[in-house]
């Protein structure tokens, strides 16, 4: 029997283990990274405040309840087929008549595509607007729109955005970069800073985008607006969510919006999520879902159409779901703002909406005691969580600059009563360099 060389077998299989240029270079989630490190130091039994991933503890935070009993029921009814490609009827009616009832929004249930949550709608509204080389604006921090920009072949123009703004985007900071775009991605409430778009911002922005359009009618494809809207129920205080269409409705063939189940009803595992924007758009987003097969479960569709319909449960629910989050947030922020005030080295935003707090750990060049100098930012988050126990994502993992030294907290999974201990925690941790110093 002839025998092959190890030299001869590796060059027979070499060429089969390449992959394409995208999938080579496809960066992995950084919040999903720290999230896993973070649990292997849980499981091994340290104690570790776990503020990173933007989801939710069913135990603290659950679904509404009429929501569980109307999926078990949808299920007991044998709604256990394929679903239509652009979503159940019932559902797509019942997203027109929330977006009319609570943002006065007219959007027929033609004009909304329900998908397997919000990131299959991303997906096809890129692969629909963008060949490869088009130009995508956005703000950073934000979240994923490098990653789609990489999976589209897109040219990404990434404008980074400063604290002074609550790191949203300004006309000021976009106009330069509007004329050769096709794809302005925007997101409000953001994450993950928990900020909004004032009415005045966002109006400079669309008559922006108006003008441009103007100029490019008849001769060039129109610069697009994909509005990330996934957070607007969860707006506090004064805070109010703004919507490009209502300030400008000339924009409306230009915009498409994205939306759905999983956070304003802490149903992130649902996968119910639904965009709405022209027929044109959203049918050709149908189109390449349905050769994904990226669909909601028909249980979970027919069941989130019987609750929408309920005004009454809905309230009901976002009245407690809202006051829990902006008791969460406001606690963490007020204590934060009083280290601050009382001299140490860290600032934070006053929270807006959604289910983040902003802050700044300016720490680089700090030498705390029995550890190693905190020679730049990566040193600062590992001296976070494997000092003062507590995970927190770094603005870096959305786009920032390397030297970003702000930072986002999810409340999420946040218990009421570890409120004070993290703020102590963090106390601690500058001490320690405080007295050290």
């Amino acid at each position: 029997m002839q025998s092959f060389g190890m030299e001869d077998n590796k060059t027979m299989t070499a060429p089969l283990l390449k992959t394409s240029v995208m999938a080579d270079q496809l960066i992995p989630s950084e919040i999903i990274k720290l999230a896993n490190d973070i649990h292997l130091k849980m499981q091994a039994g340290e104690e570790i405040f776990n503020l990173t991933i933007g989801d939710f503890d069913p135990k603290i935070f659950p679904i509404p309840a009429p929501l569980t009993r109307l999926i078990v029921e949808a299920y007991q009814n044998a709604f256990t087929n394929y679903p239509m490609a652009n979503g159940m009827p019932e559902l797509r009616k019942a997203v027109s008549k929330l977006l009319s009832s609570r943002l006065s929004l007219e959007y027929t249930a033609d004009e909304i595509l329900v998908s397997s949550g919000a990131r299959p709608l991303i997906y096809a509204l890129y692969k629909t607007l963008l060949d490869p080389g088009d130009k995508v604006i956005f703000p950073v921090p934000s979240w994923n729109n490098n990653h789609y920009c990489h999976l589209c072949g897109a040219e990404p123009i990434e404008i980074e955005v400063s604290a002074s703004d609550h790191f949203m985007p300004t006309a000021n900071v976009l106009k330069a970069h509007l004329q050769d775009a096709t794809l302005l991605a925007l997101c409000s409430p953001q994450n993950p800073t928990g900020t909004i778009f004032t009415k005045k911002t966002l109006t400079e922005i669309c008559q922006l985008v108006k003008q441009e359009n103007r100029r490019r009618l008849g001769h060039q494809k129109p610069l697009y607006i994909m509005y990330d809207q996934i957070y607007w129920e969860l707006c506090f205080g004064d805070a109010r969510h703004e919507h490009p269409v209502l300030i400008e409705p000339e924009l409306r063939d230009c915009v498409v919006s994205i939306d759905g189940m999983s956070k304003a009803f802490a149903a992130t595992g649902i996968r119910v999520g639904w965009a709405f924007g022209p027929n044109e758009l959203v049918s050709k987003m149908r189109a390449i879902l349905s050769h994904v097969g990226a669909w909601a479960p028909k249980p979970e569709q027919m069941a989130c159409a019987w609750f929408l319909n309920d005004e009454q449960q809905v309230e009901e629910y976002l009245n407690w779901f809202k006051e829990e989050v902006d008791f969460r947030l406001q606690e963490l922020y007020h204590g934060i703002h009083k280290l601050k005030q009382l001299g140490y080295p860290i600032d934070v935003i006053e929270p807006q909406a959604a289910i983040y707090l902003t802050i700044q750990l300016p720490w680089v060049g700090q030498k705390p005691e029995q550890h190693a100098a905190l020679v730049d930012q990566k040193a600062v988050t590992d001296y976070v969580l494997n000092a003062c126990k507590v995970g927190l994502v770094p603005f870096k993992a959305f786009g920032a600059s390397i030297d970003s030294n702000w930072y986002r907290i999810s409340v999420g999974t946040l218990k009421r009563q570890e409120i004070p201990l993290i703020v102590a925690a963090l106390r601690k941790g500058m001490d320690q360099f405080i007295k050290h110093n």
